[in-house]
C-alpha cells in the first residue's frame, strides 16, 4: 500500500514523537538503573541501564531516520535509509548482548553476589507499565508505514520489556530467598535474546538487499 504524502507526513511526525519520548524516558531510566547498580552490585540492573542507553540510541537513530525522510515517494531513498537504520539498530542488540553475556559469565565464575535493590524492583515495575504501550504503538505504526526499521526499533522496546520482567524476577528472588546465582543466569538469558534478535535483523536485512 502506497501512502500519500499527507498520510506519510502525519505518520512521520507520530514516529518522531514516539522516538523522542523513547530517548527521554530511557535516558532517565538508564541514569537511575546504573546509579542504583553501583550500590547493589546487581549485574541485571546494570545491564538494564545499558539496555536503556542503547534503546535511547536506537530511538536517536529513528529520530535521524524520520527527520531525514520527508517523503514516501522516493522509493530508492526510502530503502537506503531503512537499510542503514536497521543495521545500526541491529548493532545495538549485538553489542549489548555480547557485553551482558561476558559480564554475567564472569560473575558466575567468580560467584558474584548482588545486594537487595528496591529501586531496581520499582524501576522494573514502572518499565513493565510504560514499555508495553510504547512497543505496541511503535510496532503498529511501523507496520502501517511499512517501515522495517521502526518495527526493528519496536523490538528493542520489546527487549526492554523482557529485561524488565527478568530483572524483576532476579531481584525479587534474591530479595526473598538470597539465591546468589539467579541474577547472572537471568542476565545470560537476556543476552541470548539480544544476540538472537540482532542476528535476525541483520540476516533479514541482508536477505532483502545486496548487503554492501
Amino acid at each position: 500500500m502506497q501512502l500519500g504524502n499527507t498520510d506519510w507526513n502525519h505518520f512521520r511526525r507520530y514516529a518522531l514523537a514516539l522516538s523522542i519520548f523513547t530517548v527521554v524516558y530511557n535516558l532517565a531510566e538508564a541514569a537511575i538503573a546504573i546509579t542504583a547498580s553501583n550500590s547493589s552490585n546487581s549485574l541485571t540492573l546494570f545491564g538494564f541501564g545499558l539496555d536503556s542507553l542503547l534503546e535511547s540510541f536506537s530511538g536517536g537513530i529513528m529520530i535521524w531516520r524520520f527527520w531525514k525522510d520527508r517523503s514516501s515517494n522516493d522509493s530508492t531513498g526510502f530503502e537506503i535509509i531503512e537499510q542503514r537504520a536497521i543495521r545500526m539498530v541491529a548493532c545495538t542488540f549485538l553489542l549489548l548482548g555480547a557485553y551482558v553475556l561476558i559480564d554475567a559469565g564472569l560473575a558466575l565464575y567468580w560467584r558474584h553476589q548482588p545486594e537487595e535493590s528496591w529501586v531496581g524492583i520499582i524501576l522494573a515495575i514502572a518499565s513493565l507499565i510504560v514499555m508495553p504501550i510504547l512497543f505496541m504503538l511503535k510496532y503498529r505504526l511501523g507496520k502501517q508505514m511499512q517501515s522495517p526499521s521502526l518495527v526493528a526499533d519496536s523490538k528493542e522496546t520489546l527487549a526492554c520489556i523482557l529485561l524488565s520482567g527478568t530483572m524483576l524476577i532476579g531481584l525479587g528472588t534474591y530479595t526473598l530467598w538470597k539465591i546468589w546465582w539467579i541474577d547472572s543466569v537471568v542476565a545470560i538469558v537476556i543476552a541470548g535474546f539480544l544476540l538472537h534478535e540482532g542476528y535476525e535483523m541483520l540476516e533479514g536485512e541482508c536477505g532483502s538487499s545486496e548487503c554492501h
